[in-house]
Order: C-alpha cells, then structure tokens, then sequence
C-alpha cells in the first residue's frame, strides 16, 4: 500500500473497504474495545492482593502506563502498515507467514472469539437482573453431550439465548456498513463514559465518603511479598486494559490512518487511564480498601452505599450499557483479521470478500458471529479463554519487537509518526509483557501448557493452506 496517499471511499474500487471512519470513531473504539465489565468486577481482586489504598491505585496508573507504552509502539507500526487486520499483517511483514497465522489462528479458535462469547453471556447475566429468564430445569439443564467432556448445552439456556441474539445483533448491525456500526459504537461508548462518569460524581458528591480511605499511600502488603502481591494484582488489571490494539484491525478502513490511528491509540489509552484510575479513587473514597476487597461486586455496594436498595439495578444497567457496547467493538474490528487472513489464501476464500454495497468483509463478520454463538453454546469460552490469553501476551511482545525490525528493514520509509523515547518505552514493554508470560508460566503451569498446545495445533492448518496456495 502506499503510504503516502490513500484513496477516498468514493475512489476505493467496490472489492475493498471502504476508508470511512474518522479520528472520533477511532477513539470510540480503542476505549469501547478496552472498557467492558472488567472496571466492574476486578478492583475487588487488586484490593485483596495490595491491601494499601496508594498502591492499589499505584497497580491501576503503572498498568496504564505500561499499556500506554504498548499502544505508542503499534503506534508506530500502524502508521507505517495501515492495512486491514492489523497485528496479523505487522507480524507477516516482519516474522513471517507461520506467525502471522498463528496469530490470526490464536484470535480466531478462541482468543477474541471467546471474548466475544464471553462478554455476551455477561451482558445476558445482567441482562437476566430484569428479566426472568427461562431455565429448562435440573434435569434436561444436567443433560450432557456424549464423548465431548464437559459440555453442557442445555445449561442456563435463557442467558445463552440471550447471548447469542447479542452476538447475532452486533454481527448484523456491522454487516451493514463500518459507519453504521462505528455509529452505534460512538453511541455505547459515550453511554458507557456517561455511566461511569455518574459513579465518579454521586460517590465524590454523595457525603458519604471519608478521605481517610486513601491513606496509607505506602506500605507492605498483609501477604509481606510487595513485589509478589503487585504482580498477582497487576494480571487482573492487564485484563482489564486489554483491547486497546483491536483499532488496528480496522487500519484499512480509518481515514487518514498514518495519523489518526497513532493519535486514536495515544488518546483513547490515556482516556481509559484516567477513567480508571477517577473510579478506584470513587470506590475508595466511599468504601475503606478492606470492604472492597471483601465486596464480590464493588460497583454495586458502592451504589447501595448511596442509593440503599438500588444498587444491584442501577450497576446491572451500567454493565449491560458497557458490555454491549464491548461485544460490538470487538466484533467489529476482530473481523478484519480473518478477512486479511482470507486475502492472502490463508483462510476460507469466502472470508475475504467484500459486500459489493455495504463495503464490509460480510462473510467474515458472519462466521466469527456463528462460531462465536457456538462458544457461548458450549459454556466453555472462559476456561479455553484462561488456555490463550497469556499467549496473546507472546504476541503483544512480538508486536513491539516488530518497531526494532521495521526500522532496521526499511530505515528510508517515511514515518508520519514515530514511538518517543526510542528505544526505551518498547524495551520496556517487552520486558514487561515478557515478564507476564514467563510468570503465567511459573504460576499457571498446566493452563499454559494447554494454551501453547492450542497454538500450535495451528500449524496442520497452516501447512495445509500454504500446499492450497502452491496448487492454486
């Protein structure tokens, strides 16, 4: 592609993406994409590992800032490779075609699938706050599938349902076109903003919080491990920044993306920072660091502590506003991945083809949506999801140590942005994320070994579409 111009929608032939959306749906998504239910869900794990209000707040600004230094490298890369599919293609420029498949392979068997399904099924859980959904009862819901294992299709089939048609609505709303569905992404995402927002203001406005809460700025945990206890506590965090890459799955279809991608990444990540860090700063404020540790879903007694009694209702409606919102960005942009898979016959040749009218890869979309539904199914998404999400972070590293090798291979290339502080912030954040595989490694031992066995049970299926390749 050539970096230095790129055609107007209205230029771009009917078989391509169309470049439609802009600097402000850019932002919507990196900060739809990261903020889902984890802001919910996971300071109850941080307080319980550093109980010391500074440095729980402390875990939530160094992740940021390490995921920062993440999205100002791909920065770099992004502008210097601004293709559909993103990460997929910087590692097929820069590590070759078995990484770059295997990535693709990663993302598609599990990694953003299960996202997919798991989110969904989270917002089918609140969903079910208020409304009573329908259970086939103990017997037919115990009635398991022969020589699979553990696998349970009629469990919990009202929130299934409910998960699936979610799943169902985000793939069609984004089958109609990037702007209709970045659209709807502006639209969750500022609801989804203004929700938390109204946690931040009623907890700081309420009259029920106490300063006191946020000290001890500094301390050792009760564990006596300070190192160890902010490790543990920085995994929940990870997972709660994660995402902020996906807008590089949409590269092809960002107007003016050698700027507006490093600048959506740059901005949408610290936005996510501060709303972050302003809402444990709300939490604490209401509740002392003990009690949020102790909470099973901080958001909600938090509420209950200013409004008693409607908590659980006003929490349930924020997190489904949130969760959807995550489910459209993520199938919006995840798509992408395996439509560039499918171009460089990688992948069912289907999946590379663009709607003639709606200019979206409409094939792709539609697939990751069924096998998507088919993981909410099985209710097992979250466990193989636990198998593969360290190996994400193998691929997160690699992504960075892609800036090193571009600049080596192509040192004239012209670099409308380039990351600051070379060469120190993607050393950093190689190290970083290097460290978090070599302990998910230490600690989680025999789910990692089941996650590099679903990553290198890729390769048959690489080499078979490389022999297709060759005979086509």
């Amino acid at each position: 592609m050539n970096s230095q111009h790129v055609e107007s929608s209205t230029e771009q032939p009917q078989s391509t993406l169309a470049r439609r959306l802009t600097l402000t749906n850019a932002i919507m998504v990196v900060i739809g994409s990261v903020i889902g239910s984890g802001i919910f869900l996971t300071p109850q794990n941080v307080a319980a590992n550093v109980d010391i209000p500074g440095l729980m707040i402390g875990v939530w600004i160094l992740t940021g800032l390490l995921t920062l230094a993440g999205a100002l490298t791909n920065a770099e890369v992004a502008s210097l490779i601004p293709e559909a599919g993103g990460q997929y293609v910087f590692f097929r420029v820069t590590f070759g075609q078995l990484t770059a498949f295997l990535y693709g392979w990663t993302t598609f068997i599990v990694y953003q699938t299960g996202s997919i399904a798991a989110i969904a099924v989270a917002f089918a859980k609140y969903f079910g706050y208020f409304v009573d959904l329908p259970n086939f009862g103990p017997a037919l819901e115990g009635w398991q599938m022969p020589l699979i294992g553990e696998f349970y299709p009629l469990k919990d089939i009202g929130i299934t349902m409910v998960a699936i048609l979610a799943v169902v609505t985000v793939t069609t709303i984004n089958y109609f076109g990037v702007q209709f569905g970045g659209m709807i992404q502006n639209v969750f995402t500022v609801l989804k903003v203004v929700a938390i927002g109204s946690i931040i203001v009623l907890a700081f406005t309420s009259g029920k919080g106490n300063t006191d809460n946020f000290f001890p700025l500094w301390g050792t945990p009760s564990s006596g491990a300070l190192l160890a206890a902010f490790g543990v506590a920085m995994i929940a965090t990870l997972w709660s920044y994660d995402g902020w890459n996906s807008l590089t799955y949409l590269a092809g279809e960002v107007i003016e993306p050698q700027k507006n991608i490093p600048r959506a990444l740059i901005f949408g990540t610290l936005a996510v920072i501060v709303i972050y860090v302003t809402t444990n700063l709300a939490y604490l404020y209401i509740l002392p660091i003990g009690q949020i540790a102790q909470s099973k879903l901080v958001a909600a007694d938090v509420m209950n502590a200013i409004f008693y009694g409607w908590g659980g209702a006003i929490i349930s409606a924020m997190v489904m506003i949130s969760t959807f919102g995550t489910v459209n960005a993520t199938s919006m942009t995840t798509a992408r991945v395996f439509y560039a898979m499918a171009k460089d016959k990688m992948f069912f040749k289907s999946m590379g083809q663009v709607h003639p009218k709606f200019r979206t890869p409409a094939k792709s979309l539609v697939v990751q949506g069924t096998w998507a539904s088919i993981l909410c199914l099985t209710g097992t998404y979250d466990q193989i999801f636990t198998y593969v999400i360290f190996a994400g972070w193998i691929f997160y590293a690699l992504g960075a140590a892609a800036v090193f090798i571009l600049r080596s291979k192509q040192p004239n290339a012209v670099r409308s942005y380039k990351v600051p502080w070379y060469p120190v912030i993607p050393i950093v954040f190689i190290i970083v994320a290097t460290w978090f595989v070599y302990n998910t490694i230490v600690e989680q031992t025999a789910d990692s070994m089941v996650g590099l066995l679903l990553l290198v049970a890729g390769i048959p299926f690489y080499l078979y579409w490389q022999n297709q390749m060759k005979k086509a």
